[in-house]
């Protein structure tokens, strides 16, 4: 049976963070599903919702996230809204995802995936490599911060939060000599940034960086069946070998983890890496195997680098 498809009078409600990247993730969703139902732009309502990780007085003080909490900074606030209702769906970075859902709720909707690189950002140089010894980076990613320190001990990092303007502009008021963005939300917001790629086998991504999911509650038929038109299958392939190494590793914002799926034909090679939290190791091994055995290899390459990490591996130092 076909969906029954929302309209102007009762449109459907998408929720979604205010940064400029997540309403431009939300537009892109609207316009994919307005496409493939051929429905006005009117038959939809983006619903903007602030979660805890948007405070301003926490991004503007540069509190690292892990004193604010880690799973479910940018979601728990939106997948309340979809479970009283409020909304029909949301759209999510899917990076930001805690590999479990709430009881109610299902994702099982990716977009196609955008470039999967880290981004080298800076107002006066153009490559990490031309970083002089000793120069301030900016992030506040526990994992660029250990990637960066394993590679270049001599660096100062520092906290560095806020969406891709704020992080513009504290570069330009000199808070830092370079950061680091993703390439997927600069290419989403075609940004006009200083940005080098960094390739892959250098600077190994987040889990799931570049790919946009889409949640819905779990008992709506109705968005299962529209979901189903925009879902794009290779993404969902990656993503489930990705999150079900980070969900072995118990992988959460205060973790440094770095992992990537790619498909050859039927093949699946994904690689991983883990970091102690300074930066003064990291752990990395890949494995590759038949394209449906995804999530296997992730929990067995996860088991592998925790066998050789020993106990105590990403405790603070």
């Amino acid at each position: 049976m076909a969906p029954k498809l929302p309209s102007e009078t009762a449109p459907l409600k998408i929720g979604t963070r205010g940064s400029p990247l997540a309403l431009a993730q939300a537009h892109e969703t609207r316009t994919r599903l307005a496409t493939a139902f051929d429905l006005p732009d009117a038959a939809f309502r983006i619903v903007v919702i602030k979660t805890t990780g948007d405070d301003r007085q926490m991004i503007e003080a540069d509190r690292p996230l892990k004193e604010i909490g880690n799973k479910g900074l940018f979601t728990r606030e939106i997948e309340e809204a979809l479970l009283s209702g409020g909304i029909d769906i949301a759209v999510h970075s899917m990076k930001d995802m805690p590999v479990a859902q709430p009881g109610g709720l299902v994702l099982d909707c990716y977009l196609p995936r955008e470039d999967v690189r880290d981004a080298f950002v800076s107002p006066s140089l153009s490559r990490l490599d031309d970083l002089p010894v000793g120069a301030v980076v900016g992030t506040s990613s526990l994992r660029r911060r250990a990637q960066l320190l394993n590679r270049r001990p001599d660096l100062n990092v520092v906290e560095f939060r806020g969406n891709v303007q704020t992080r513009l502009r504290k570069l330009a008021d000199g808070v830092a000599e370079a950061t680091f963005l993703a390439m997927a939300g600069l290419n989403r917001l075609a940004a006009d940034v200083p940005a080098t790629p960094i390739d892959a086998d250098r600077m190994l991504p987040a889990i799931a960086q570049g790919a946009i999911g889409i949640e819905r509650r779990a008992d709506d038929s109705q968005m299962a069946a529209m979901l189903d038109a925009l879902h794009d299958a290779a993404t969902g392939q990656q993503l489930a070998a990705e999150r079900a190494f980070l969900a072995a590793l118990d992988g959460s914002c205060e973790t440094p983890i770095a992992g990537l799926a790619e498909l050859r034909g039927g093949t699946l090679r994904l690689r991983g890496e883990i970091l102690r939290t300074d930066g003064s190791d990291a752990l990395a091994d890949e494995a590759s195997g038949p394209v449906a055995d995804g999530p296997e290899l992730g929990r067995a390459l996860a088991g592998s680098l925790l066998a050789r990490a020993g106990p105590g591996f990403f405790d603070w130092r």
